[in-house]
């Protein structure tokens, strides 16, 4: 098969959870540990960092994969879902895997495949750690999917797990409290294995300090150790103060991710790096510049508060819940703009009456949806929107909408779009 008819002939036989949602989701490691057994136990052969959390974790990913590519590691990382190509999930150095590889994988193992019907995700989960233990990475970030304690990446043994920030997403499988979605989170937490808790919360504070003394792992709060005094954008940077709380001295970073959500994941990822070096890993202070203010050009990250084009400014990204759209709102509001434009669409499977009340309803809005079959109608969601006061038009097709609202709009404006991960992927020009 060509590399097309590979991704086609996988969709088509496997359940997609970005495509039918919580159906494609299975709720135990059997399968996982089954293919990772018919691949001759791959997990067990590389070194890696697990990192969790509803939000965040994806920046985070990225940030340690630049920051130990640049400290001279050959650096897998691993993440979901992809914006533009399969391979993206899978890359080593920034480098994504190859069609080739992606194409000889599944055909080599067609024959199992076809026997035991895995989830899409649980047979990525396998390709990745298959891909890092024949390529010899010195060692893979491995972000969770969905959860933590059911997800198909929760067969590794890491030399450090990292959880960010905890809110509500996802409730019809993970729970619908904080704490009870901090304890599936808190399911990547080993005997033993030092973690990093990027983001102390009231609600969910107990629920790790209890799984890691369960676990007798060492647990670390990253605000105990750094905390961000201010930050400003600099020549297109994040530009951070950060206080180094065990030297009690400053140093200043600059972040290619510039979203002011990255506050949080920062101190998490600095908080790492500090225990990975406690525990024989050699990273230096110059890796850390580097990897922060190369992480988009060293790891090939899109969708995180990216500029499409300016006059007017138009800035995608890729947060879909009430907590990261609460972040993006934030950011939003410290700008200087004339008007305010929207283009936004969602999944069908999700309780968006949370987010769309944080919305301003002076901004001018354009609903779309994506092309997916979880994607909710862009008509529903126009009449949804009116019920809090939020008013605009549709047009299906995000790209035909970001065209339209260049038309439209000044060139003082500013313009977002998002809502979902799939809207983002589907923007032409990412």
């Amino acid at each position: 098969m060509t590399y097309p008819e590979t991704i086609e002939y996988l969709y088509q036989l496997l359940p997609v959870f970005h495509r039918i949602g919580k159906k494609a989701f299975k709720a135990n490691l059997e399968n996982t540990m089954a293919i990772c057994e018919h691949l001759d136990n791959p997990q067990i052969k590389f070194k890696s960092i697990h990192i969790a959390g509803t939000n965040g974790k994806g920046s985070s990913s990225h940030f340690l994969a630049s920051i130990l590519q640049s400290a001279g590691y050959k650096t897998g990382l691993y993440t979901s879902p992809h914006l533009k190509s399969f391979t993206e999930r899978i890359r080593i150095n920034g480098e994504a895997i190859s069609e080739t590889e992606v194409i000889n994988f599944v055909d080599e193992n067609k024959g199992f495949i076809e026997n035991m019907k895995p989830s899409f995700f649980e047979l990525t989960v396998g390709m990745a750690f298959d891909y890092f233990a024949r390529e010899q990475v010195d060692i893979a970030i491995i972000e969770v999917g969905l959860g933590g304690r059911l997800d198909s990446t929760n067969v590794i043994i890491p030399d450090l797990s990292l959880i960010t920030n905890i809110s509500f997403d996802h409730t019809d499988i993970l729970g619908d409290t904080l704490t009870k979605i901090a304890t599936e989170k808190a399911g990547i937490i080993k005997p033993f294995i030092p973690v990093v808790i990027s983001e102390k919360h009231f609600d969910t504070e107990l629920v790790f300090i209890n799984k890691a003394s369960h676990e007798n792992a060492p647990i670390y709060f990253a605000e105990d150790f750094y905390e961000v005094n201010k930050s400003n954008i600099v020549n297109g940077l994040l530009e951070l103060n950060i206080l180094d709380k065990s030297k009690g001295s400053t140093e200043i970073l600059y972040s290619q991710l510039i979203g002011s959500y990255q506050l949080k994941n920062i101190i998490g990822v600095l908080t790492a790096v500090k225990i990975l070096n406690k525990n024989g890993y050699l990273i230096s202070n110059d890796a850390i510049l580097q990897g922060v203010s190369r992480v988009i050009a060293q790891t090939g990250l899109k969708g995180r508060w990216q500029t499409l084009s300016t006059n007017p400014t138009i800035v995608c990204d890729t947060g879909h819940n009430v907590s990261g759209i609460s972040e993006i709102l934030k950011n939003i509001s410290s700008l200087n703009f004339e008007q305010l434009w929207f283009v936004l669409g969602f999944v069908s499977d999700k309780d968006i009456d949370g987010i769309l009340e944080l919305f301003p309803k002076t901004a001018n809005y354009i609903f779309c949806q994506s092309n997916t079959p979880r994607a909710l109608d862009a008509e529903v969601l126009k009449t949804k929107a009116n019920n809090f006061s939020l008013s605009g038009i549709v047009i299906r097709d995000v790209n035909e909408a970001i065209k339209i609202v260049k038309e439209k709009a000044q060139i003082n404006d500013f313009v977002y779009v998002g809502g979902s991960t799939f809207v983002v992927s589907e923007i032409e020009n990412l």
